[in-house]
């Protein structure tokens, strides 16, 4: 250990002097209060400090003393269905030791519950063979997880003694016989959280994280272990889009972490989510969730921090072969509290700014992501999908941090302040987003989906794509100077967007949708496109066509229950079939 005194205070940077004996990243903690900090710089016997607590009132002359240990999280039974803020700090906890609804400084609460006792039942027995990553037991943490305990990294060994019981995170459950002597294995271990848990092989990104939203599953699908990026301006969308993935994405665990942003926001997410009945098990959402919630009026530092705590934890559960979705509202906090660190380190800046090393430290976080076969000898494969909001100022998506994050994720998701305004949710504009895992995942939707799921959606977006260059002409001209097969190709355009792309969050059948619903959606729209065509070449008006009464039906098979859609989806395309012949029926003959 290293002791030092403060030399200045900056804000939240405190220097401290005669810290040659430290390290970079090493826990601090300063003055007689004990505040909790991490040093990001060294320069001879100087360091700077990054301070995750309010600093008013320190001065010149106070004790700053290093622990020799880097900013770690606890990793164990009682994550689940916790909040936490940007340094895993349970605020639960801190609340009822202050009896205060403010963060109190110099509060030291340990992250798990050190006295609640949790039934560990083991999978090993003495004399078995176990390496880092190994499952020796289970503990079942809520209704719907089962907390996997693994040997902690860099232990191998045999298994000396290992027992059935009642256990706190503090106490061990198992000794380990290894080269160097024996080693004592806990339901609790720690983990730097600057840097990324190990595993065997990172897999392809093939295979799609079904969300159940149309507009991000058949146009702009993001893989299992993938990364995905949310830039909105404000009012558009974000959260709820969010919000709506946490709750619906083929995900085992959510892990949100609510980054820097307005209290309220957060506020509704902890309301929310231990209301919100997951679909998937009929429990309460917050059993499969941890939060992190480090609001915009808690210390700038801890929003950097925030970020490594959600993904280490996050990772934590990979590991265990489950499938992680990982939520960060929002990145542009984030990189706020970066360059606000930055500029009092007086560091060159760079564009706006914000560090030069911006973009490197976005692609380190983001790179933490994927699909991957973990340690131990079992193989279990689990995945960890990122989706991070990024707040741009005024929505204007040029700005250093949407470009940095747009250098390194695979999907975009650009939401669209005009959509909003018209109402239109998810208003993610289909014309300037991506996904640069379609073709990776083509054959898997062929295959699980529907053999025609590639050729559809090509069809969907070549429609919008050509209604949006119609636009054009419609806007100078007018409609009446469009062709009959033009005006029909808006028709159905319009069609698949207030029909297929609009999805209401707040309506029972509509909030989510199967892919074997999207694919029969799909079919109606592209059916009615196709017949009216085949029935207009032939003769029939356009006028007729377009105002045939099934496509009221077409338009409300997305609120057809889940159970009652192919015997709809049937009755539908019949009389689709019949009102076009009708049309036909009254053509002009010339």
């Amino acid at each position: 250990m290293s002791k030092g005194v403060i030399k200045k205070v900056a804000g939240p940077l405190v220097i401290a002097k005669g810290m040659r004996d430290a390290n970079m990243y090493d826990v601090c903690r300063v003055s007689e209060e004990r505040l909790i900090g991490e040093i990001i710089e060294m320069h001879g016997d100087e360091a700077s400090v990054q301070v995750y607590e309010e600093t008013s009132g320190l001065g010149p002359g106070e004790p700053v003393e290093s622990t020799g240990v880097p900013l770690s999280v606890e990793l164990g039974p009682g994550l689940i269905s916790s909040i936490y803020d940007g340094i895993q700090r349970p605020l639960v906890k801190i609340k009822e030791k202050t009896n205060s609804n403010l963060l109190q400084r110099g509060v030291e609460v340990p992250s798990l519950d050190r006295e609640k006792k949790w039934h560990f039942i083991p999978s090993v027995n003495a004399g078995d063979e176990v390496e880092a990553g190994d499952v020796i037991g289970t503990v079942q943490e809520t209704d719907v997880v089962l907390h996997k305990i693994m040997i902690p990294y860099g232990i191998k060994g045999k298994i000396k003694s290992v027992l059935e019981g009642d256990y706190t995170v503090a106490e061990n459950v198992a000794v380990v016989e290894t080269e160097k002597g024996e080693e004592v294995v806990g339901l609790m271990q720690k983990w730097p959280v600057r840097q990324g848990r190990p595993y065997k092989t990172k897999l392809s990104p093939d295979m799609p994280l079904v969300t159940g939203q149309r507009v991000i599953d058949t146009l702009f699908p993001i893989a299992k272990g993938g990364v995905a990026a949310v830039p909105g301006p404000f009012g558009s969308g974000k959260t709820v889009v969010q919000h709506q993935l946490a709750k619906w994405a083929d995900a085992d665990i959510v892990v949100y972490i609510g980054c820097g942003e307005r209290g309220n926001e957060m506020t509704d997410v902890l309301n929310e989510f231990p209301e919100l009945k997951d679909p998937r098990t009929g429990k309460s959402l917050m059993e499969r969730t941890v939060l992190i919630a480090n609001t915009s009026d808690m210390p700038v530092a801890a929003r950097e921090a925030s970020i490594y705590t959600g993904i280490t934890i996050a990772e934590y559960f990979r590991d265990m072969g489950y499938s992680v979705a990982l939520m960060a509202d929002s990145t542009s906090r984030w990189a706020e509290a970066l360059r606000e660190m930055s500029g009092r380190l007086e560091e060159m800046p760079g564009e706006e700014g914000y560090p030069a090393y911006l973009g490197s430290r976005l692609a380190q976080f983001y790179e933490r992501a994927g699909r991957v076969i973990s340690l131990g000898k079992d193989g279990r494969e689990g995945a960890l999908s990122v989706i991070g909001a990024v707040s741009p100022a005024g929505g204007d998506t040029s700005e250093p941090v949407t470009q940095a994050t747009l250098r390194i994720v695979k999907v975009f998701w650009s939401l669209d302040s005009n959509l909003a305004y018209k109402r239109h949710f998810p208003a993610i504009n289909w014309l300037n987003s991506y996904s640069l895992y379609l073709d990776n995942m083509e054959k898997w939707f062929n295959e699980n989906a529907a053999k025609d799921w590639a050729k559809l959606r090509g069809e969907l977006m070549l429609l919008l794509q050509e209604e949006a260059e119609l636009d054009e002409i419609v806007k100078l001209v007018g409609m009446d100077a469009l062709s009959a097969p033009d005006r029909l190709k808006l028709e159905a355009a319009r069609s698949i967007r207030e029909d297929y792309l609009h999805q209401n969050a707040f309506n029972e059948t509509d909030t989510y949708t199967s892919l074997e619903k999207q694919h029969m959606m799909m079919q109606l729209i592209l059916e009615f496109y196709h017949v009216a065509g085949d029935a207009l070449s032939k003769g029939a008006k356009v006028n007729d066509l377009v105002n045939i009464p099934v496509r009221e039906a077409i338009g409300r098979f997305k609120y057809v229950e889940e159970s009652k859609t192919a015997e709809e989806y049937k009755n539908i395309v019949e009389e689709l079939k019949k009102e076009c012949d009708e049309a036909l029926s009254r053509k002009e003959d010339f």
